[in-house]
């Protein structure tokens, strides 16, 4: 039996382990005091300190999250001194910096890996700007951004991506040079944005060290996937919008709770610290999603203008535990378990009170796992994902049947998650299939995880055939292309043949199309 939990804040966190771990677990350090109080302004680097690159994020209808991180010595935990060290940073009208509309500097501290998240405000809506970053006599590449459209605006277009899965060792990421090409208003990234396992050798690239579990193996991880000039290049395209799943911390991690048997909960707690405050070091967020030790809010709001509103949501660090072992596994037992939650009883009720103020045409869930509940097994019988919202299938009934009884207008799923593209008539009961599709959930498989992904024919014939509400399957790399209008949704599976070599071609394997007010994809 799991230890009783208790609600501290956002998190909940066993309260055995909460105590136990009071003594040992550490504050972060912009808690603990800062070096000193000097700032150094000029600062010589014997190397480029913008190895990583620059992004932005979260944005708004009056600014955005710019994004950088001092390390001339990526890999080796920055190469910067414990210092406090001014950037400098603009906003220009035009990517020549000849219209600058804004301009500032920051500070970049050693608490935080020397990374800058500076939040602009005060801009245009519905306007592209470009930015820079300056530190000493060193430059950055220049990002290009975007505001969104004033929140009382019906936009007649929103051009997005979204992705998951980018394991650096299994393949190149040639699928992000083709997105950034896209000239996309927004990339949305649904987690495993990096991998913890120990490097491995005779891989098309190869992990910086062993598993990792230190705040500094973590920023060596990010660094490492940062360096990559393809993510690069789709980071400085476009704002991203970004949450989490497993492997930013811990495979198939529940809460407090890890993948392993025997596993101490307070070295977890503290592990959980460094990966989650190493993952804020690294992404274009805001200020209000810093993390306290081993707790960080992400969930989150975004409208775009009357058009859609993303709901981005968290399914890992508020989950009960997976049931019956996780694994694949019938639908029974704790499966069924009323007390279960995949989202944690805060984060569901403010997701279904912002979908029941929500004034926009689309509704979208920005999230992991897929919420279709689909069945591997040919023949009598069924084996699901215990890992997935069909092993928590209490809330995930809760969560449609509100859907479908509070008449939401255009619910949309967006799944990363299982390196696989799947198209889903969401049902309250799939045993059901007559009953009225509540939702269409689009699944994108990975960017590289897995390696060179393959068209399974006699696998998706099996697959379509067991799960009538399965309208695409496809085990291709890629991401999905989409287009919304106040009409449609259309939904492009872009695809690359092949990950472990470079220069793979864009294909669009296939098409489909929701139209405003009738729930379910079709192809086209």
């Amino acid at each position: 039996m799991r230890p009783r939990c208790w609600d501290f804040g956002t998190q909940t966190i066993s309260r055995r382990a909460w105590l136990a771990g009071a003594a040992t677990l550490v504050l972060p350090p912009w808690q603990a005091g800062q070096v000193d109080g000097v700032v150094r302004r000029r600062v010589r680097f014997a190397e480029n300190p913008f190895q990583l690159g620059v992004a932005s994020g979260d944005p708004t209808p009056d600014g955005v999250v710019l994004w950088t991180r001092l390390a001339p010595q990526p890999l080796i935990g920055g190469g910067m001194p414990p210092a406090r060290v001014e950037v400098g940073w603009q906003v220009a009208r035009d990517e020549g910096f000849q219209q600058i509309v804004q301009e500032g500097t920051t500070v970049a501290a050693p608490q935080l890996a020397h990374s800058v998240h500076v939040e602009v405000a005060g801009l245009d809506p519905d306007r592209w700007y470009w930015y820079r970053f300056r530190a000493g006599s060193e430059e950055s590449p220049v990002g290009r951004t975007r505001t969104l459209p004033a929140v009382e605006a019906t936009p007649q277009a929103l051009r997005f991506a979204f992705a998951s899965c980018q394991h650096f060792e299994t393949g190149y990421y040639t699928a992000y040079q083709h997105m950034a090409a896209e000239n996309l208003d927004l990339i949305i990234h649904l987690g495993d944005y990096i991998y913890e396992g120990a490097g491995r050798a005779n891989l098309i690239r190869e992990h910086t060290g062993l598993e990792i579990t230190s705040l500094e193996d973590y920023r060596n991880r990010h660094a490492q996937y940062k360096s990559d000039g393809d993510l690069q290049t789709a980071h400085a395209s476009c704002p991203w919008l970004v949450t989490w799943d497993d492997h930013e911390f811990d495979n198939n991690y529940a809460s407090e709770v890890s993948e392993q048997t025997g596993i101490d909960e307070v070295a977890f707690l503290a592990r959980r610290a460094n990966a989650y405050q190493a993952y804020y070091e690294h992404m274009p967020l805001r200020r209000s999603t810093v993390p306290r030790g081993p707790a960080m809010q992400i969930y989150r709001a975004v409208p775009f203008g009357r058009l859609a509103t993303f709901f981005v949501l968290d399914t890992r660090q508020y989950r009960s535990d997976q049931p019956n072992g996780d694994g694949k596994k019938p639908l029974e037992g704790r499966v069924l378990d009323p007390q279960a939650t995949m989202l944690g009883a805060r984060q569901e009720s403010w997701l279904t009170a912002g979908l029941l103020r929500s004034e926009t045409q689309w509704n979208v869930l920005a999230q992991q796992v897929m919420m279709a509940r689909v069945d591997r097994l040919p023949g009598e019988g069924g084996h699901y994902s215990m890992d997935q919202w069909s092993g928590y299938d209490v809330p995930r009934k809760r969560l449609l049947q509100f859907l479908e009884d509070r008449q939401i207008p255009n619910p949309v799923v967006l799944t990363g998650d299982i390196h696989t593209n799947y198209v889903n008539d969401l049902k309250v009961d799939f045993d059901r299939p007559e009953l009225a599709t509540i939702a269409t959930e689009f699944v994108g498989t990975s960017i590289s995880s897995a390696g060179d992904g393959m068209v399974k024919a006699a696998y998706t014939d099996t697959m379509l055939a067991e799960n009538a509400f399965v309208r695409f399957h496809n085990a291709e790399r890629g991401y999905v292309s989409c287009t919304v209008t106040p009409d449609t949704w259309r939904a492009d599976y872009q695809v690359v043949p092949f990950v472990t070599r470079r220069g793979a071609p864009l294909i669009t394997r296939k098409s489909f199309v929701v139209a405003e007010g009738r729930p379910g994809a079709e192809a086209v």
